[in-house]
């Protein structure tokens, strides 16, 4: 799982603007910022992230961010531009650390340093933790709003296109389920949430905490959206329990009741099956040893099992009541 830039830079990709855009190597990035010219520069990587490489380069003693982006994740549904507006909106929030530099021709940016601790599932799962994440998420999505909305049900649209392009393959009975995400979206759409803007993508790991509070960082998905999307997607990926769906929603929501439970049932169907299309195209094109296709299958088990579980039809008809 870990990202580690070669010596040397990779290919030239092209960007929206037709600049021709490369990744580049750490010293690259450390010589482009002027401010950290004739200074004491030290880089190590961080053993962390499934997409880019990340580094804590120390410059006179003051740790910083440094995050360089992995190639072609255009893929993935990356819009390095938004990244950078909604990482400033989070900030702005005080939610995600200060942007200190950008160099947006290798689509780099430099972050303040927080002294915080990366979570983890287990981490995650401590007495209290729903409350917290409320806090934290109500936090960010209580500041300026994100330049781009999100969309599950589009973004799963567009997975679906990437993977029929390149014939990639993806796991057995997806397509066979596909006829139940407009299901899903009608019933959603009966009572819509105001969209806020949301990250989207709440892996543990996203997640530092500082002992005061919880920081989120990486915003590569991160949009306008309903904000249940936000709170199921961050239960699935935990692997909550219904106590703990519970004291999420009641401590965002200030309520537990039917109609909200049910939305974030529907959203964590809907955070698998969108995400299952992602590992799938990580395992087509990533560099990094790690088992993308099995997380994917993991993932569209999940949310089979809940499609074709007893309480489908229940969420369904409690959402659109």
């Amino acid at each position: 799982m870990i990202d580690v830039p070669s010596a040397s830079p990779r290919p030239i990709r092209c960007g929206k603007e037709g600049i021709d855009i490369r990744t580049p190597t750490i010293d690259e990035v450390i010589a482009a910022i002027p401010t950290w010219a004739g200074r004491a520069v030290d880089a190590e990587p961080i053993a962390a992230g499934l997409t880019n490489a990340n580094w804590k380069v120390t410059v006179d003693g003051t740790p910083h961010f440094v995050r360089i982006p992995g190639a072609a994740t255009d893929l993935l549904a990356v819009d390095r531009a938004n990244e950078r507006h909604n990482t400033r909106a989070a900030a702005t929030a005080g939610v995600g650390p200060a942007v200190l530099h950008e160099l947006p021709q290798w689509d780099v940016f430099v972050l303040a340093w927080v002294e915080a601790r990366t979570m983890s599932i287990e981490a995650l799962g401590g007495p209290g933790i729903p409350s917290r994440v409320a806090e934290a998420l109500r936090q960010l999505h209580a500041g300026p709003r994100f330049r781009d909305d999100f969309d599950m049900f589009r973004t799963t649209e567009r997975y679906l296109r990437v993977v029929d392009e390149r014939a990639i393959t993806i796991p057995a009975g997806y397509r066979t389920r596909l006829d139940r995400l407009p299901r899903i979206e009608a019933a959603l759409g009966v009572h819509p949430l105001p969209t806020v803007p949301c990250y989207n993508d709440l892996l543990a790991e996203n997640y530092l905490d500082d002992g005061k509070r919880l920081w989120l960082v990486d915003y590569e998905y991160s949009g306008n959206n309903d904000p249940t999307f936000e709170l199921g997607n961050t239960c699935q990926e935990q692997g909550w329990d219904e106590a703990r769906i519970r004291e999420l929603c009641a401590a965002y929501f200030g309520e537990a009741s039917d109609a909200l439970l049910a939305r974030m049932r529907l959203q964590m169907i809907m955070s698998d099956v969108g995400w299952t299309l992602w590992a799938a195209i990580q395992a087509a094109i990533s560099t990094i040893d790690y088992d993308f296709f099995g997380w994917a299958e993991e993932r569209w088990a999940r949310a089979q099992a809940a499609i074709d579980g007893p309480d489908f039809e229940d969420w369904l008809a409690a959402v659109a009541s």
